[in-house]
């Protein structure tokens, strides 16, 4: 049993195909077959169970797979961690969020964080959900997700940083824009801008819709919520959102913002694998993005001092899954 086999067992369980981690890792989809069967004929039980549309563990196969998954992030952490001491640079800090989380939260910690330690590299992982931030941060040597916090996640701390009031995004004309609130009745009938799919913002304003007895009409959708804002602002339909900082003022003259005040605010803030194993470097980004927000420093450990500033770059993440643009 080797290092290399657990990476590529956890990354089939993962994505319940042998093609895709083939297509992932340049290879051939034998050799990743070899090295799940490798584990298979040492253990003595079937893994993974073969079907027509991909694989899925077994029950063994889980077992393995969450004990494997916990140790080898831990382990990237360390080596990566290993490997700045021995370049003798500043670090990394690398964060897995939305595509429009930087601008709206963390513009103001970017620019502090980059003044106090320069040599220090930010790198920012863009994911289109919570969910597959979750799913990164548990994949890969990533420090932070930001995320929107939900239902507690196997492996995974969240803490919460900010609350988002609700507001319906509305053209200055219509005759919604008028109204100092908009109650639940408000919204029968409006023409809805859907909100990302499989996003826990859509799931809680579409479970809510469904409390309420709210049916809409929708022949729009969005990937993130700027875009839902956007085409509010053209009067293209109406958009339940968050109140994002950044979209209020004369900027957007004919956008008004309503507040729904019996929609329960959402809550943003941080995911890791674990709060107290982070480096200083991403304890003190993570702070000084919650300190912006009004927060204040995150409780737990990890406040041992910071070494001086350094210099270095910043590598801002592009928006296809993982990849990642330098500047500087």
């Amino acid at each position: 049993m080797t290092l290399d086999d657990l990476r590529v067992f956890v990354a089939v369980c993962r994505a319940g195909s042998l093609s895709a981690v083939a297509r992932e890792l340049s290879c051939t989809q034998s050799a990743v077959s070899q090295h799940v069967k490798r584990l298979e004929r040492e253990i003595g039980t079937d893994l993974v169970e073969r079907h027509p549309r991909g694989v899925v563990p077994t029950q063994a196969g889980r077992l393995l797979q969450a004990a494997a998954a916990d140790g080898i992030a831990g382990l990237d952490v360390a080596l990566r961690r290993l490997a700045d001491l021995v370049r003798g640079d500043g670090g990394s800090v690398r964060i897995t969020t939305g595509a429009t989380t930087v601008r709206h939260f963390m513009s103001a910690a970017v620019v502090e964080f980059r003044r106090l330690h320069p040599q220090v590299s930010l790198e920012f992982q863009t994911e289109n959900s919570s969910r597959s931030c979750f799913e990164a941060l548990a994949a890969h040597d990533l420090d932070l997700a930001w995320i929107t916090i939900g239902a507690p996640v196997r492996g995974i701390e969240q803490r919460r940083v900010i609350d988002l009031p609700w507001v319906l995004a509305v053209h200055a004309d219509d005759p919604l824009a008028a109204r100092s609130r908009i109650e639940p009745g408000d919204l029968t009938g409006i023409r809805h801008i859907r909100l990302p799919e499989n996003s826990t913002s859509r799931a809680r304003l579409d479970a809510a819709f469904a409390e309420w007895g709210v049916h809409v009409t929708s022949d729009t959708g969005v990937a993130d919520w700027d875009t839902a804002i956007l085409l509010a602002e053209l009067g293209v339909g109406h958009a339940v959102v968050p109140a994002l900082p950044g979209w209020s003022g004369s900027a957007h003259p004919s956008l008004r913002f309503v507040p729904i005040p019996e929609l329960p605010a959402l809550s943003a803030g941080w995911a890791v694998r674990q709060w107290d194993a982070l480096s200083p470097l991403a304890r003190a980004f993570a702070d000084m993005v919650a300190a912006r927000s009004g927060q204040g420093p995150l409780p737990g450990e990890g406040d041992a001092p910071l070494p001086g500033p350094r210099h270095g770059h910043l590598r801002a993440g592009t928006a296809s899954r993982g990849a990642t643009a330098r500047t500087t």
